[in-house]
């Protein structure tokens, strides 16, 4: 019998605010038997310091939904739709693999949830090999297109492109990653039939399904980027009224992509008629056209990586390497909290909160100093993980008891210039663990709610090559995540697995562009040394520091410690901070659920 979170949409009442107020104030470990209700890197412009990112995050928060930790013995999925979660829990009960789910539950979110992921994007997984006892990953980021170079983003005067400019239309896609990733892991690790994996989002697409609360709110909040191309503005305002919740929508186009995907594998969306209408849909965009060829589509492949790992207490903290710098930095921030004392970090504090945000901070000087693709650079994500290094790293935090004066890139004598890129918030998370014991962790992204707004064979394309730093060079010193032709940007992605002895513990991620990091590092902050269980722990409000602004969730008793961080030196952000954490904990005889209030995720498991 499924256990699932309940789901209603639901404002920021008073009683969810109270809710999420007493999580913050509480620092008891909370019983696991309880229920519970409950920038972005700068545009590049040294002017805009860091600022003009957050005025292009358009996918906002929508509203709450109510939220209980769920119980599981054998199996479990967790997604950021209700009906994406059901798809991989039928793969599931049916006796598939988490890869099978993942399959079912990434198709499926490209229908119900297209402001946030789907077959035009690529994604990174960390994944359990329980059979093998491996732990490693899959690099599935989207490529520049071979006649990419420097200047794409860049005006007729080599200045860098204003950011909405530079995102609709063609211009701005990279190569897709996700038919190949989902064929090239059932290829290994599948163990129903591919075939059999697509029926539940088929049968949604051609049958219809409601649109949620969020993404008939995502449509609202980006009309203007929606109507500027024919087929978009037809899909989401039929009629010329926006989708609203609750109505009926079929995707006949996406419902006909699936069945060939089902029958001929991905091979027709890198060269055949679908990767040729891709191509079409970039290179004729009515603006903004760009330049992917079917070169770019028939030479990609994903890439397997090894892992990247730090220990946190009794833990090994283990995510992606680069191009993501997500497990390199939420590595270096649990890292660099390994250095305190458990009972100087046992519960929120403004000191707790301090030692949290200057780690942030530290760890985003280094992201955006050194990493960036390895195919390219040299990412010395070793050194940057080492434990004299994290010290290091911590002492200049223990050494003061303000709010660092100044923040840079620690010296492991590599010459950079720093770059910034503005990462977006439209992104979903999956966490699996099939009965078999293999777990999974992925981030999946188009970057930009609904992307590039250009579709393509019934989905949207992706935006991902504004990941890139706009500027190639700062002062005669080229920028790490410069735009390369064949080049992957740099992503802040961090499906992460948590080992304990050496087996799986936890898997968790989130959504959120560059705050990802923030919102991971968080929630293992909260269950780690907070003591809160994973429900608790996800739903605590969100509190980060990427570049010197702490910034705390707004309606939460995060506000709190606003006079408190001010008087250590910060200047504070009270704003939306709308993550999407899904997490799973994984014991001998149970597993333990749980999924963000602030999105539409849901968990599901027997």
């Amino acid at each position: 019998m499924s256990n699932s979170t309940s789901f209603r949409i639901r404002q920021h009442s008073m009683l969810t605010i109270i809710i999420l107020s007493s999580l913050l104030v509480a620092c008891q470990t909370v019983s696991s038997t309880n229920t519970h209700t409950t920038t972005i890197a700068t545009q590049n412009n040294k002017s805009d310091n860091h600022k003009g990112a957050d005025a292009f995050a358009p996918e906002q928060g929508t509203g709450l939904t109510e939220q209980q930790q769920v119980y599981a013995k054998k199996y479990m999925v967790a997604s950021g739709n209700p009906l994406a979660t059901q798809a991989g829990y039928d793969i599931l009960k049916r006796g598939g693999s988490a890869i099978d789910a993942m399959i079912a539950v990434q198709s499926t979110l490209g229908l119900v949830e297209p402001q946030s992921s789907g077959l035009g994007g690529g994604a990174f997984v960390v994944y359990w090999d329980n059979k093998n006892k491996k732990l490693t990953t899959f690099d599935g980021r989207e490529t520049a297109p071979l006649a990419a170079d420097e200047k794409l983003f860049l005006d007729s005067e080599g200045k860098p492109l204003k950011f909405m400019d530079a995102v609709v239309g063609g211009r701005s896609v990279g190569t897709p990653s996700i038919p190949l990733l989902m064929q090239s892991l059932h290829q290994r690790y599948g163990q129903l039939s591919w075939s059999s994996l697509f029926q539940q989002p088929i049968h949604l697409a051609e049958k219809g399904f409601q649109v949620s609360p969020r993404m008939a709110q995502s449509i609202e909040q980006n009309q203007d980027s929606l109507q500027r191309f024919s087929n978009t503005k037809d899909y989401f305002f039929p009629n010329g009224k926006a989708l609203q919740a609750g109505q009926i929508l079929k995707n006949v186009e996406y419902a006909q992509s699936l069945k060939v995907l089902a029958k001929q594998g991905a091979n027709p969306f890198y060269q055949g008629q679908y990767a040729k209408n891709i191509i079409k849909a970039v290179t004729e965009s009515p603006s903004n056209a760009g330049v992917l060829s079917l070169q770019d589509l028939q030479q990609y492949r994903i890439i397997e990586r090894q892992p990247v790992c730090a220990d946190y207490r009794q833990y090994q903290v283990c995510g992606m390497d680069a191009p993501s710098s997500g497990g390199i930095a939420v590595g270096q921030i649990v890292g660099m909290l390994n250095q305190f004392d458990t009972q100087q970090l046992a519960k929120p504090s403004a000191y707790s909160l301090r030692v949290l945000g200057d780690a942030s901070r530290l760890a985003f000087a280094d992201r955006d100093y050194y990493v960036a693709d390895p195919s390219f650079v040299n990412v010395p994500s070793q050194a940057l993980l080492s434990a004299d290094y994290l010290k290091q790293r911590a002492d200049l935090i223990k050494h003061s008891d303000k709010a660092l004066n100044e923040v840079k890139a620690g010296q492991l004598e590599i010459q950079r210039a720093t770059g910034k890129a503005i990462e977006l918030p439209s992104t979903s998370h999956i966490v699996i663990v099939d009965a078999q014991g293999n777990v999974l962790s992925m981030t999946t992204s188009i970057e930009n709610a609904f992307g590039s707004t250009v579709m393509a064979n019934g989905y949207l394309l992706n935006n991902q090559l504004t990941d890139f730093s706009f500027e190639p060079n700062k002062d005669g010193i080229a920028v790490a995540n410069r735009v390369e032709a064949g080049k992957r940007p740099r992503s802040s992605m961090s499906p992460t697995i948590v080992l304990k002895n050496g087996e799986p513990y936890m898997a968790v991620g989130s959504p959120g562009g560059s705050r990802i990091i923030g919102y991971v590092a968080k929630t293992l902050m909260a269950h780690v040394d907070w003591g809160m269980d994973i429900q608790h722990a996800i739903t605590m409000p969100n509190v980060l520091n990427r570049f010197g602004n702490y910034e705390l969730e707004q309606n939460s008793s995060a506000t709190q410690y606003v006079e408190d961080l001010k008087a250590l030196g910060y200047k504070t952000d009270v704003r939306d901070l709308n993550s999407g954490v899904q997490g799973i904990i994984i014991q001998k005889d149970s597993l333990i659920g749980g999924a963000d209030p602030r999105r539409e995720g849901k968990v599901m498991g027997d």
